[in-house]
């Protein structure tokens, strides 16, 4: 988004939201890039929409998410627990059990992740549409 392109249409309303721009000499940043660094990689969205259902274990988590390495999981949920979304909790076994579950903070993202993903479920043909369109063009020098 540009500094001067700041609206947001809420297609559902009808209307225009007014974003800020952050960088601005009036406006510091406002930390947004530092939130989306973490929630904005497809990882922590995964995880995120797994833990959405109740506490996981590792493996569980492994399992349930396509393609992610352990050490992707491991580099993950580290950030995400460091940042306070994800709660791990050892537990006093032989051998020792641990699970991830989402913080309050956490779980508030749910709501975002779900609206993101429906907005994704609802403009694929459209967007889809666009791509074709715009590799059939004849490329130009920009």
């Amino acid at each position: 988004m540009s500094a001067t392109n700041t609206e947001v249409t809420l297609q559902a309303s009808g209307q225009v939201a007014l974003v800020e721009p952050c960088g601005q000499v009036d406006h510091p940043d406002c930390g947004i890039r530092e939130v989306l660094d973490r929630v904005g990689d497809k990882w922590s969205v995964l995880v995120i929409v797994e833990l959405a259902s109740g506490p996981r274990r590792f493996r569980e988590l492994q399992r349930a998410i396509d393609g992610i390495s352990q050490r992707m999981l491991t580099l993950t949920v580290r950030r995400l627990e460091r940042d306070g979304l994800v709660l791990r909790r050892v537990y006093a076994t032989v051998p020792a059990q641990v699970d991830y579950r989402l913080t309050d903070t956490g779980a508030s993202l749910t709501h975002l992740v779900k609206a993101l993903a429906d907005w994704s479920l609802a403009n694929r043909d459209t967007i889809a549409a666009a791509r074709a369109e715009y590799d059939a063009r004849p490329s130009a020098e920009d």
